[in-house]
């Protein structure tokens, strides 16, 4: 007899139990009793066992008058029951019902247990033997189901039952005797095939006799549970299609729809979820839900927090109803999805035919609505996480090298919090670390940022005083000499280095009095000119010149960011960087920063190497992004050693990290004076472009670069000359001295 998977079992099917029962009945005297026996004894087989199972197929009238007493006629149309040879395809004497769902399923259906796999259908026919020839007591198999489809492709899930009464287990000649430690050994390793194929080889064992199977319809329950599954995996390809299938064995529709409306501050909009279910309210438009719900259905749902259902949209003179039939929808059962009194959207059941929904049948979803408003709290919830992150990551200074001590602070307030007491957030320090800093400066940003405006404004200028000389000539509006005149006076004024107040104060005098007064001109020969004027950029140099700035900083910021991520596998360190004219960073490292990692000053040497070899690679990115900028600026770069370490503290105000206490203060003080600063006795800058300018107090310091100075000439990335000088006293800052050296560009 043919098995669909290996297993220690020799297979007889034989009807030995009803034989007996009946031969009993014929002791008595009972005449059907008689006459069947003899019937069955022209079949010996039939009692020792069928080899040839076309015999069932020969003899399905007398096996199903044998089986009378197990199938009652009278229940053969309610129940779904039939003969079955476990662990094989044979399945037959069907009820009616069962004959019935098979008829639909098609010709072409072929019935299979659930999700089974070789493997465990072998340890399972082995713990059948443990079970009855051993007395063990093991629980080794899950639910089993038949996925079975109508006549209308709606798949429905059925439980299977086996009574196994009628079945023996009896060892062969090639069974093995087990002993406790043999089923201790089994019990410890369900997943080692071979092990249980030792203990129990093929045909060691034969199962005799025969099993009633009886099919539950258990399509809802089983759907709630695929739903709950599903729903793990809300944002994995095809879910919206694996959803509605379980909706459509639910409510026996074959294309039955969902739709998933989100509700926040009395607006509709759609799912933030990643528009895994999109919404047919909102296809005539989003906005406030009292305007896209009729009164009944923005009552119930929103208000009362109950089912809203439409069993036919032709028949209703809504405006919800007509939008819902503009998309060929007949029938719609709308569902609020709410928590502790949150309401998270509005759930849309939807037929293309009419009253297949109503409000009898939207009663079936208070299986569904808990496990899908438990989820969409979930994602919710996750949503806001994710929020709370990139606001984190993109809007604020709790990088991530030091979150672990506003998270234990955040944890310390809660518990406590918790448990009623009064705590106030303690101050986020970080005591003895140490300082880098560095940046890379555009120079002459301000003075071409002046420029940029200066040509703007004169272009504006000029072509405002033509309009004036037209205008006064043939006298169009009041006289305007006076507009006249001022024009040309800070014509005037823009041929001087431009003052600070210069641009707004011209801005606010065209703003508020010349073009009010040339609005005014209704001469149709000037109507075009003025037209084109208002419709000319003003604005070209200074888009030339923020599009520079920005080109710049966005190189050589990707480029630090980039290059963070490998100086964080050196040793975790707090980083921040900020765009101005240029990019300028801090790192501070040390101990107190990263507590469970094991810090020396090596790591510090090599952060110092790695900050160096950065610089370098920025500067060398801004000489080939010139050929290509608006605005040819060149940039300065700069290394500010700083050889103590410091406190710095998160300051609440501020929201961001500062130097903690006045006798750290000489760090920040450096840092904002020096970049302007002059070498002693001249009137050159200290930042040349083109070149590294590293700024240090002592001899120690001017060593250690030094060596730094050299890998990165090994390296080709410095040239081999080194320059090195005193700064000029600054005010504050005194003995300060700088290396410089030309940064090599390579094609």
């Amino acid at each position: 007899m043919h098995l669909l998977w290996d297993t220690p079992f020799q297979l007889q099917l034989s009807f030995e139990e009803p034989i007996r029962a009946f031969e009993q009945l014929a002791e008595k005297g009972d005449v059907h009793a008689q006459a069947l026996l003899e019937e069955v004894a022209r079949f010996p087989e039939l009692r020792t066992g069928i080899e040839d199972v076309a015999l069932l197929n020969e003899q399905a009238a007398l096996i199903s008058q044998l089986l009378r007493d197990y199938f009652p006629p009278l229940l053969s149309a309610n129940e779904i029951k039939a003969v079955s040879v476990p662990l094989t395809t044979i399945i037959f004497n069907h009820s009616e019902r069962f004959k019935k769902i098979l008829e639909a399923a098609g010709d072409d259906f072929e019935i299979n247990i659930r999700g089974m796999t070789d493997h465990q259908h072998y340890v399972m026919s082995c713990c059948i033997i443990l079970n009855e020839y051993y007395g063990t007591h093991l629980n080794f198999s899950n639910p089993l189901f038949y996925d079975i489809p109508t006549a209308s492709g709606i798949t429905k899930h059925y439980r299977i039952l086996y009574n196994a009464d009628f079945l023996d287990i009896i060892p062969t000649e090639k069974f093995i005797p087990l002993t406790e430690a043999d089923i201790d050994q089994l019990i410890n390793n369900f997943d080692d095939t071979a092990l249980w194929k030792e203990k129990f080889p093929l045909d060691s064992w034969l199962l005799r006799g025969f099993a009633i199977m009886t099919l539950f319809d258990a399509t809802t329950e089983n759907a709630v549970s695929i739903l709950k599954e599903k729903l793990l995996g809300i944002n994995a390809d095809g879910f919206r299609e694996s959803v509605e299938s379980i909706f459509r064995s639910i409510y026996q529709i074959p294309d039955v729809q969902i739709g998933f409306t989100a509700f926040k501050d009395g607006a509709f909009g759609p799912d933030p979820f990643g528009q895994q279910l999109s919404s047919f309210i909102l296809k005539g438009g989003g906005g406030e839900a009292s305007e896209l719900m009729c009164n009944q259905s923005y009552c119930s749902v929103i208000q009362e927090r109950s089912y809203f259902a439409v069993a036919d949209t032709a028949l209703s003179a809504s405006g919800l109803s007509a939008n819902m039939l503009s998309q060929g929808i007949r029938s719609f059962i709308l569902a609020p999805i709410e928590k502790n009194d949150v309401l998270f959207g509005v759930l849309e059941v939807v037929s293309f035919r009419p009253k297949e929904l109503n409000s009898i049948n939207a009663n079936k979803l208070e299986v569904l609505i808990p496990f899908l408003t438990d989820t969409i709290e979930r994602l919710s919830a996750e949503l806001q996480n994710h929020v709370q992150a990139l606001i984190q990551d993109k809007y604020t200074t709790i990088h991530a090298s030091v979150y672990w001590k506003f998270k234990e602070e955040a944890e310390r307030f809660i518990y406590n919090k918790q448990l009623g007491l009064d705590y106030k957030l303690q101050e986020i320090v970080f005591p003895g670390v140490y300082p880098l800093y560095g940046q890379v400066d555009i120079k002459g940003s301000s003075e071409a940022r002046n420029t940029s405006i200066q040509k703007d404004l004169k272009k504006q200028l000029k072509a405002l005083l033509a309009i004036f000389v037209q205008v006064n000539a043939q006298q169009l509006v009041e006289a305007s000499y006076d507009m006249e005149l001022q024009l040309n006076k800070y014509l005037a004024e823009l041929a001087l280095p431009l003052q600070a107040s210069t641009e707004q104060y011209i801005n606010n005098f065209l703003n508020r009095k010349v073009h009010p007064r040339i609005r005014q001109v209704t001469n149709e020969s000037m109507v075009q000119v003025i037209y084109e004027y208002f419709n000319t950029d003003f604005h070209v140099y200074r888009t030339k010149y923020e599009t520079t700035i920005s080109m710049i900083n966005e190189e050589l910021a990707t480029i630090i960011d980039e290059r963070q991520i490998e100086a964080q596998e050196t040793f975790q360190h707090y980083f921040e960087r900020f765009k101005t004219d240029g990019v300028e960073h801090n790192l501070y490292v040390g101990a107190a920063i990263a507590p469970s990692a094991d810090f020396n000053m090596k790591k510090l040497y090599a952060l110092r190497m790695w900050q160096l070899r950065v610089i370098c690679e920025m500067e060398q990115a801004h000489y080939h992004l010139r050929p290509v900028l608006p605005y040819p600026l060149e940039v300065t770069t700069l290394v500010l050693v700083y050889q103590s370490h410091i406190d710095i503290r998160f300051r609440m105000d501020e929201k961001r990290f500062d130097v903690d206490g006045s006798y750290n203060a000489r760090f920040e003080i450096v840092k904002k004076r020096i970049d302007k600063a002059h070498i002693k006795g001249s009137t050159e800058r200290i930042t040349q472009p083109g070149k590294l300018t590293i700024v240090y107090s002592n001899d120690v310091e001017a060593q250690e670069y030094g060596r730094y100075i050299k890998v990165l000439q090994g390296e080709r990335l410095l040239d081999g000359v080194v320059e090195q000088f005193d700064v000029e006293d600054l005010q504050g800052v005194s003995g300060l001295k700088i290396l410089r050296t030309k940064i090599l560009h390579h094609s």
